[in-house]
């Protein structure tokens, strides 16, 4: 194929997905900073809060092991990418009719927050494929990483936005005023779609035409776990969820920030907002050293990982800040350029279930990790941390095998 005439260069299409990820993040992130505040001025106890953000992220991770086959099976990755950012854009700003709707308010609320957690799953996988094959002009390190920083400059201003408007109106002003950078995602996303109708013109490492009389379809079942994935494909899924099993959340330090009385908790936020920041440097810097040195690069996460509960839960707020520097670090490489490998190993065909079988086991492992670090916060900090460090050993042992193999059979870059 050949890229037509008046379609954009490939920087200005990672730009533009990075611009739609910015409005997107604005929107999510902004509502998450509050999900808690929100559920529990309906009513919610600490119970309930806990179940339905933990349910959201389960929703939002291991659901796309359905929509990556989906996309792929279907090629209807732009519409399936569309669907998954409409959600995002509709259900947050709904937040706001909550408490207009009495008893029921608590319900349509977490009903929300799992749709849009649901739209995540959709469009994820889609709009990684879509980006996959423009960002390969331009090397995947630097487009993922472009896309990732853009991303978090959303995912910073989103809290402070939804903080200026709740400080001088009120918590359901501030989830309505999301309805703005919504629609301004939707509204890039469709021109977008219309300039670029197929982001695969800018890949020149499409494999060869299909034969004549391809090999029969795999059934679901079989597309849905994965079957014919490559083998070093699986191990570094393995590999790189162990680093996203073991990253304590930022609940559990947020949590360790106020109880221990380090911060005030309308401090809290505004850490938050900063490790955005820092993911957002992250991303770009990795993504960057990623094209000239290779994957190697990525051998830094495991270490960075098993630092975070050692500082960020540690007992003086110097300690706490540089744990959450190490944690937006390893969050930024971990939603970026850890991404750009899986183009590496799996051919564009089966990019989309690729991502989305990819995302399903980071789920399992991240559901696993979040109750085990929960547990052993209450039970005994040294043992968590001792806990992370054995599991980040074997995540590093399993990605030094991965990318030594990987470039003993030549895999392509």
């Amino acid at each position: 194929m050949t890229r037509p005439l008046a379609a954009p260069t490939a920087w200005r299409v990672v730009w533009w997905f990075g611009f739609v990820s910015l409005a997107a993040d604005m929107v999510y992130e902004g509502a998450r900073s509050v999900y808690g505040p929100v559920l529990a001025a309906l009513g919610a106890s600490a119970v309930v809060v806990g179940l339905v953000t933990g349910a959201g992220e389960a929703v939002a991770l291991v659901l796309r092991l359905a929509f990556g086959p989906l996309a792929d099976r279907t090629g209807r990755y732009w519409s399936l990418t569309i669907l998954g950012y409409g959600l995002t854009a509709v259900c947050v700003p709904l937040l706001a009719l909550a408490p207009r709707l009495g008893a029921a308010g608590l319900a349509f609320a977490s009903t929300m927050i799992l749709l849009e957690r649901l739209g995540k799953a959709i469009r994820s996988p889609s709009k990684s494929a879509l980006l996959a094959h423009v960002a390969s002009a331009v090397g995947r390190g630097r487009g993922f990483g472009v896309h990732k920083a853009l991303d978090q400059v959303g995912a910073f201003a989103g809290p402070l936005v939804v903080a200026g408007v709740v400080a001088v109106a009120s918590l359901w002003w501030g989830l309505a005023v999301l309805a703005v950078p919504g629609a301004v995602a939707m509204l890039l996303l469709l021109t977008l779609r219309r300039r670029v109708p197929d982001p695969s013109v800018y890949d020149d490492t499409l494999p060869p035409a299909a034969p004549e009389h391809p090999a029969p379809r795999r059934g679901w079942w079989a597309e849905v776990v994965g079957a014919g994935l490559p083998r070093e494909f699986f191990r570094y899924a393995v590999a790189a969820s162990l680093t996203t099993g073991a990253l304590v959340t930022f609940g559990i330090i947020g949590y360790h920030l106020t109880v221990d009385g380090l911060l005030p908790v309308a401090a809290v936020p505004v850490v938050y907002a900063a490790a955005m920041a820092v993911e957002a440097v992250a991303a770009l810097a990795v993504g960057s050293v990623f094209d000239h040195a290779g994957p190697r690069v990525l051998l830094l996460v495991p270490v960075l990982v098993a630092l975070v509960p050692a500082l960020a839960l540690g007992p003086t707020l110097v300690a706490v800040l540089a744990g959450v520097i190490a944690w937006g670090v390893a969050q930024g490489v971990q939603d970026s350029t850890v991404k750009a490998v899986v183009a590496d190993l799996v051919e564009a065909p089966r990019r989309a279930t690729a991502y989305g079988v990819f995302a399903g086991i980071q789920g399992l492992f991240a559901i696993v990790g979040g109750v085990t670090a929960g547990w052993l916060y209450d039970c005994s900090l040294p043992a968590l941390v001792a806990v992370v460090a054995l599991t980040q050993l074997v995540a590093l042992v399993l990605l030094a095998h991965t990318f030594r193999r990987s470039r003993a059979a030549g895999a392509p870059r």
